[in-house]
């Protein structure tokens, strides 16, 4: 799916109503959609069936209106707190909150620093659209947003929530924390950037009636992982397929005292998918790994033998590299050994992204996807560790990827995927909760699985962390993310494969 600026959906719309689209129309189907979504997530969590709209004076507060009078039809009782004096209010604004009057509703004007919210229920926000920039002034906008983000009820923002600079994602005062944005049309480049990945909450996807032709013709600033762009990348299964065709993963990973990467990684692998995984691990860890798959096939090596190694990992489908395998001299020159020499696919993270990095090792000639942390990120970059998810970053990543050839994540929340030859891509999929010790060695290993399986680079990436992400939020749903560890994740791939968008 497509992610704008606030800018290029504004100039879209204005085409579609040169052309005959009704505003109108685009607004009472933007507030059924919102209407649809709040009315499923009080009954999957046996809410009450209360709703307190927070209105602005634009559209969006005619989107509440509207996706407000839906809600009463469904015997919700419903409040309008107007924060704008009405005759400051849009035309459709206007027209929807009369009619809102009208089927039923009840609207408190509001001005001061106690708004009479609903004490149960859910609150949608409708304050301000994706134009907002800047800080909120307003006292009456401020305390209704710090007592929407204090009442601890689920919030539902329109759009985007209030506060938050669409395109940016820079937020300079008191902003909405969404549970959920309903974003309408497309997505907006500020929700993955900065601070609006903190604010969103989880997306949700409304059609308002734009005819297709017009987002079809329309550029791109990111492209969002959906399950379309997904669903055909997971790998086919014949009936007559043996454990050479899901294909071989050969990890290098591990170092005394360090077990747990190589293992989570090479467990990921076999979950992932490969028919075979060996792992290559420093002579003398036998005790240390006795505790892996009984599918794992173990291999030792000596660091003074590179040929060897190499020969093992030029075998295989898709080959890792990093996870837990250190930073001693040895490895750094067993690592400047190896890589000219690498034939097969490879996925290299951790502690080799770190070498790479701080002895300006030469990256392989092979397909290679890099997995950094923000903060290995920056070290490859060589730009400073205060830096930002801001556009600029995603430029120099862009032009990282296009220099050396190979695809770059950059993972945390989100995860972007930059590729020399495609667009870059974001993946909304995933929770705080990923953020342990492992996650990311659960990553490599599932990508290093989809690479045997004769992904390219690209598509390996995006699939391996849409579906890192499924299995991640299924984790904390029986967990939660207060408690979930990197293996929960392994856990809940088969659901992360069986989900139904698939």
């Amino acid at each position: 799916m497509k992610v704008v600026s606030p800018k290029q959906m504004m100039q879209i719309e204005a085409d579609a109503y040169r052309n005959g689209s009704s505003e109108s129309d685009f607004m009472e189907e933007a507030g059924s959609g919102v209407a649809l979504f709040v009315h499923e997530l009080v009954e999957k969590y046996d809410l009450d069936r209360q709703v307190t709209l927070l209105c602005g004076k634009g559209n969006n507060a005619g989107d509440a209106y509207v996706a407000g009078i839906h809600l009463m039809h469904l015997d919700y009782e419903v409040l309008g707190l107007q924060l704008s004096p009405l005759e400051e209010c849009s035309h459709l604004c206007k027209q929807n909150y009369h009619r809102f009057l009208m089927e039923g509703g009840r609207v408190a004007h509001v001005d001061g620093a106690n708004p009479p919210f609903l004490q149960t229920g859910v609150i949608v926000d409708g304050i301000f659209g994706t134009g907002f920039h800047g800080k909120i002034e307003d006292p009456a906008y401020q305390a209704a947003i710090k007592h929407a983000n204090l009442s601890g009820l689920p919030i539902i923002a329109i759009d985007i929530p209030s506060g938050l600079n669409g395109e940016t994602g820079e937020v300079s005062g008191e902003a909405i924390q969404a549970t959920e944005t309903i974003f309408l049309g497309l997505p907006k480049t500020g929700f993955f950037l900065q601070d609006g990945w903190n604010h969103v909450g989880k997306l949700r996807y409304v059609d308002f009636g734009l005819p297709g032709t017009y987002i079809e013709k329309s550029a791109e600033e990111l492209i969002m992982l959906s399950p379309d762009i997904i669903s055909p990348l997971i790998p086919k299964i014949t009936r007559n397929r043996d454990k050479y065709e899901r294909g071989q993963v050969v990890g290098l990973a591990g170092s005394p005292g360090m077990p747990g990467a190589a293992l989570l990684a090479s467990l990921a692998a076999l979950r992932g998918g490969a028919g075979i995984v060996r792992l290559l691990y420093p002579d003398g860890m036998h005790n240390e790994l006795a505790a892996s798959a009984y599918e794992l096939i173990k291999i030792p090596y000596q660091h003074d033998d590179p040929n060897t190694i190499l020969n093992v990992l030029n075998y295989a489908a898709a080959t890792f590299i990093g996870p837990g395998i250190g930073r001693t001299a040895e490895t750094i020159q067993l690592l400047k050994n190896i890589f000219p020499h690498l034939e097969k696919p490879c996925v290299i993270d951790a502690d080799a992204l770190t070498l790479i990095a701080q002895e300006n090792i030469p990256l392989p000639s092979c397909p290679t996807i890099l997995t950094p942390h923000l903060h290995e990120l920056l070290r490859l970059l060589k730009l400073p560790e205060s830096e930002n998810r801001t556009p600029e970053l995603l430029k120099a990543c862009e032009n990282y990827a296009k220099k050396n050839h190979v695809t770059l994540l950059l993972k945390g929340g989100p995860t972007f995927i930059f590729s020399p030859e495609t667009q870059t891509c974001v993946n909304p999929t995933g929770t705080p909760g990923m953020a342990t010790a492992g996650s990311g060695d659960v990553l490599t290993g599932l990508i290093a699985a989809l690479l045997a399986q004769k992904l390219p680079p690209h598509e390996a990436a995006c699939l391996g962390v849409y579906l890192h992400g499924i299995a991640g939020e299924q984790a904390a749903e029986e967990y939660t993310p207060h408690v979930m560890i990197a293996s929960d994740i392994i856990t809940y791939f088969p659901e992360a494969y069986r989900l139904k968008e698939f």
